[in-house]
């Protein structure tokens, strides 16, 4: 694996319209691990990429009414086999954390990069997530060396009063000890 110009190759590119420069392009310090189905709990289907790309269908699910105006978008996303989509080059501010705060600081969209890990909170992640999920870390690691163990963190971290994601299925302990 490796970076060029924001770009996670091997990683599948799909252009997401729903991100925007940060303040400053060389202040990533932090890196925020999500968990996402759609419709919620269950895995497929594309709708994860179409809500990143503004093209879900409010009509094929009741859920998706619900969230068919959203306007969100991650860097990147491993599905259940660790296949890995990048929607936002990692310079750019993807909006994936919302109103959130890490260690005094506000809005960690600025100076973050968001990872989509397809699952709930309720069911383990797969081992070619985890596999997946530890190789782009220590790419990240190489490029933004402030991406320390301290400041890999999940939504449920830098939101606690809205989100709890990516739950209690996410094993920590899994993370390299590297990272």
């Amino acid at each position: 694996m490796k970076i060029v110009n924001g770009l996670l190759s091997p990683a599948i590119q799909v252009h997401s319209p729903n991100y925007d420069d940060r303040p400053d392009s060389e202040d990533i310090q932090l890196l925020v691990i999500h968990g996402i189905s759609l419709p919620p709990g269950e895995f497929g289907g594309g709708y994860i990429e179409q809500l990143f790309t503004n093209s879900l269908n409010p009509d094929e699910h009741p859920y998706f009414l619900e969230i068919k105006d959203l306007k969100v978008s991650s860097h990147l996303l491993i599905n259940r086999d660790g296949i890995i989509t990048q929607f936002v080059p990692f310079q750019k501010r993807a909006w994936h954390a919302g109103e959130s705060c890490h260690k005094d600081r506000q809005c960690c969209n600025d100076f973050s990069i968001g990872i989509e890990l397809e699952g709930t909170d309720e069911q383990p992640y797969t081992d070619e997530q985890y596999e997946t999920l530890n190789k782009i870390i220590s790419v990240l690691q190489d490029s933004y060396p402030a991406l320390t163990r301290d400041n890999i963190v999940g939504h449920c971290h830098i939101a606690p009063q809205r989100k709890t994601d990516p739950g209690p299925a996410f094993a920590w302990s899994r993370i390299d000890e590297t990272a």
